[in-house]
């Protein structure tokens, strides 16, 4: 059965992070003008790819950290600072001109940015630092089997939400707004922030006690 509490904290984490809303826009400017089947198979790909990045980083990346004799306290303070230096961004606005910058740079460099899945949309834009690093440091807080799949479920629930606003990202940059979109990406940044002192208060906990 799954741990309620630990799955709305899981989930809220991932969501804020990989940031369904903001990334539908830059999704739908970079499929801009190529048919339905196009925007489909690249929504379904991106998600895909980031999907095998993230759920492998989730299960390999806590032996590569203690190969390298990093300690789960010392991820918990460098991943927090992380994720506080991202909700700073998000609420002063800097994340969305930073992709937005992004997506205008693939569309110049090239003249056929037709397969967007890998860069971009699948790293950076959906795996990125940032959340592999908040996916590490739920993970470590998984004490049995039941939590694991806990959080697991809360990421596979994110990345769907993901596909879906890919899927739908046209319609929903007219529904949503600009300022709607604004607004709401200031309230994460600061649920982000939040969270991520947390992070950084429990690594110094159990690194100094």
């Amino acid at each position: 059965m799954l741990d309620l509490a630990l799955f709305l904290s899981a989930f809220m984490t991932l969501f804020v992070i990989i940031d369904p809303p903001g990334c539908a826009p830059i999704f739908a400017t970079l499929t801009q003008g190529t048919s339905k089947k196009h925007q489909r198979e690249m929504a379904f790909k991106s998600v895909g790819v980031a999907s095998v990045i993230l759920i492998g980083f989730a299960y390999v990346g806590e032996w590569l950290f203690a190969k390298l004799g990093i300690s789960l306290d010392a991820l918990r303070i460098a991943g927090g600072i992380m994720l506080f230096i991202i909700g700073l961004n998000m609420v002063f606005e800097k994340r969305t001109e930073t992709r937005e910058e992004r997506a205008e740079e693939v569309l110049e460099e090239t003249a056929d940015p037709e397969d967007i899945s890998v860069f971009p949309m699948g790293i950076p834009m959906i795996a990125g630092p940032g959340t592999m690093a908040s996916i590490l440091l739920l993970k470590s807080r998984s004490e049995d089997l039941n939590a694991e799949i806990t959080i697991m479920a809360a990421l596979i629930s994110v990345l769907i939400i993901t596909l879906l606003s890919f899927l739908i990202a046209g319609p929903l940059m007219r529904l949503l707004g600009k300022t709607f979109t604004n607004v709401l990406t200031r309230l994460l940044g600061v649920l982000l922030a939040t969270l991520a002192a947390q992070f950084i208060i429990d690594g110094i906990r159990g690194a100094l006690f």
